[in-house]
């Protein structure tokens, strides 16, 4: 596998996001996220620190994986949010929708 060939997996309670996340690739990551959450039942983090892409199918992916969680009694928070994708949300009137997707919660590396 590459380091680019995105993934999601539960680790230490989190749901982890990486790689680069495209339009041919976004729906198969959302099928397997779904899986996973649909296997939890407390409180889920998703983790975007290993996140490659700023992408308008990522916010689409998370705003999914956000709704199922809400319909299953899972409460989702984000970590590791990029500047870029935190910006992307910003322009699309959707960080207040996607908890930590705020300034104060943005990676500094990113």
């Amino acid at each position: 596998m590459t380091a680019g060939l995105p993934r999601v997996q539960l680790s230490d309670g989190a749901l982890v996001v990486s790689g680069e996340v495209t339009t041919d690739t976004v729906f198969g990551l959302r099928t397997e996220g779904e899986k996973l959450i649909r296997s939890v039942s407390a409180d889920l983090v998703i983790d975007l620190d290993g996140l490659i892409t700023a992408h308008s199918v990522v916010l689409s992916m998370l705003l999914c994986w956000q709704r199922l969680a809400h319909q299953t009694g899972v409460s989702l928070s984000f970590r590791g949010v990029s500047g870029r994708l935190a910006s992307l949300a910003a322009l699309s009137n959707l960080e207040d929708q996607l908890v930590g997707f705020g300034p104060e919660a943005v990676h500094p590396a990113h």
